[in-house]
């Protein structure tokens, strides 16, 4: 697995290596405190925004995550973020998380297709055999979501994290495997064509 930034492109997004040159887009549309409700990074001011980009660049560096900006193609405009993290090159397995999308752009083709550019690449080109997602047990939206793509519920890490503000978080895990990944594709091609 040979795991470097590159530019994932489709009609409505395009997944650019998240930069310092996305911040000013990024706290445009990412300042919102309902986006940070159910995750484990509170990004509510320009400060906290610098701070998730030094991080995610960080564990780029450190060869931990892989970060994007998720770019409107329309625009040109960053509109959230997401990324490849976990990385496990023996394993050849990745996960896709970290996934943020403003609002505006919530519950449109932007996240089914993110999500197809980054599975592609992860079985296509990286050659995984998993790619797995967590999300919060009570984050309903964000689980419903990784049904619609064809991931499966694995079970639930009974207190898994500490969120911010002191709450105990339950994990559910999902994945998508190699052998069913032909499958998952033509389904999220049909979705995007509609």
């Amino acid at each position: 697995m040979n795991v470097h930034p590159v530019i994932l492109k489709g009609n409505y997004v395009r997944l650019e290596p998240l930069s310092y040159s996305h911040y000013a887009d990024l706290c445009e549309v990412g300042l919102d405190e309902e986006l940070c409700k159910v995750t484990m990074t509170l990004i509510r001011t320009p400060e906290e925004m610098k701070k998730y980009i030094d991080t995610a660049l960080r564990e780029q560096a450190e060869g931990k995550s892989l970060p994007f900006a998720i770019v409107d193609t329309d625009s040109g405009k960053a509109i959230g973020s997401t990324r490849f993290g976990s990385i496990d090159k023996v394993n050849r397995r990745v996960e896709i998380g970290w996934t943020w999308i403003a609002r505006r752009w919530q519950r449109t083709g932007v996240n089914t297709e993110a999500k197809l550019l980054l599975l592609t690449h992860a079985f296509e080109t990286l050659g995984c055999i998993r790619v797995e997602f967590k999300t919060d047990s009570i984050n309903n939206q964000s689980r419903n979501a990784l049904l619609r793509i064809g991931a499966k519920e694995e079970g639930v890490l009974r207190n898994h994290m500490i969120v911010p503000g002191g709450r105990i978080r339950h994990s559910v895990y999902y994945s998508i495997i190699d052998s069913e990944w032909k499958d998952v594709k033509r389904e999220l091609e049909i979705k995007l064509s509609k």
